[in-house]
């Protein structure tokens, strides 16, 4: 089969179109026909070398496809032949076909396709365990939210999930066709970034209070500066650094405001840390996937693929779309 290889750290033009043997899976795993793989800036992370996780050379980028079920392992208990599915996998999603465990596999939504399955793999997992999770944020009907970020996705589904349990959402994002996008789905007040600081739009939209939570991707000064127009007892959750810059927490503030900070590493529970913690959370995050299809299933969540290539070749073009910011929403590879 063909499949995207990375042999050596580095940029995404140094990925290579190979044939490669057929996978086949072990106790516990399907193998899955992929019509659809996710990349983004985590990828172009894990191909540098500069991701938590270093796959072992050589391997096929991406950890999240769509597609149908071809072989299943010995124990497999959830799934059949035929079945269409999104996962979640450890690497090799850039790829004809992939292995993953059953754990990591969920039904695909009717109401979606192969590509719009993509961002329901970790964009919306991981938002939503960031804000419905009580030991994260927690939000609350009525409650304030600061999304940064909000074009992208986890930002967009963040906007989207907050809208669903009925939350205030102030979003930001940079330039008018961002601005302009994430107001259209759904976001109450959006912020451009690009025309100045935040902090005193967001105190103003609050009556001086302050927002009661915090989703930040960016990190560095978008951190610092949230901290400053929170409300007392309010949460910001960190997910990303994509800013470049990790903040140094000025612990005198949370003091003085009461305030909490909670990271969320969702790969923890996906199997993606030094304690694969996928099987002993496997009821938690079933429970959190079935959440999100169902309001997927109601209207309620749109996923979003603001660029769709179709070619395994496209790969390198895909990753680079997304370092040049050409992008609103996921990225997606198609695959007849």
């Amino acid at each position: 089969m063909r499949a995207m290889i990375c042999r050596q750290w580095g940029p995404p033009e140094s990925l290579r179109l190979e044939n490669i043997e057929r996978p086949s899976p072990g106790a516990g795993q399907v193998r899955i026909a992929v019509r659809a793989a996710g990349v983004s800036f985590a990828t172009s992370l894990v191909i540098a070398g500069k991701y938590q996780r270093k796959p072992p050379f050589p391997f096929a980028p991406g950890t999240e496809i769509s597609g149908t079920i071809v072989e299943t392992g010995k124990d497999v208990r959830r799934f059949r032949v035929g079945d269409a599915v999104y996962a979640t996998i450890d690497w090799g999603g850039c790829a004809e076909e992939a292995i993953a465990h059953e754990v990591n596999v969920f039904p695909k939504p009717a109401a979606v396709g192969w590509t719009e399955a993509i961002p329901l793999a970790i964009s919306y997992p991981t938002a939503g365990a960031a804000l419905l999770w009580p030991q994260f944020m927690d939000l609350q009907p009525g409650e304030w939210l600061l999304v940064h970020a909000a074009a992208g996705g986890v930002g967009l589904a963040a906007v989207e999930i907050a809208k669903a349990i009925g939350a205030c959402v102030i979003a930001t994002a940079g330039g008018a066709e961002k601005t302009a996008f994430v107001r259209s789905r759904g976001a109450d007040h959006v912020i451009d970034y690009r025309a100045g600081p935040f902090r005193e739009e967001v105190l103003r939209l609050t009556d001086g209070r302050g927002v009661n939570a915090v989703l930040d991707p960016v990190g560095g000064e978008v951190f610092n500066e949230s901290l400053r127009c929170m409300a007392p007892e309010a949460r910001i959750c960190p997910i990303g650094f994509a800013g470049g810059t990790i903040p140094t927490i000025p612990a005198n503030i949370l003091l003085v405001k009461n305030l909490t900070v909670v990271g969320c590493n969702l790969g923890y529970y996906m199997g993606w840390s030094p304690y694969d913690a996928r099987f002993d959370y496997a009821d938690r995050m079933a429970a959190l996937h079935r959440r999100l299809c169902d309001w997927v299933e109601a209207g309620k969540l749109r996923p979003h693929v603001g660029r769709t290539f179709h070619r395994l070749e496209d790969v390198p073009a895909a990753i680079r779309c997304i370092l040049d910011r050409q992008v609103l929403g996921r990225v997606a590879i198609e695959l007849a």
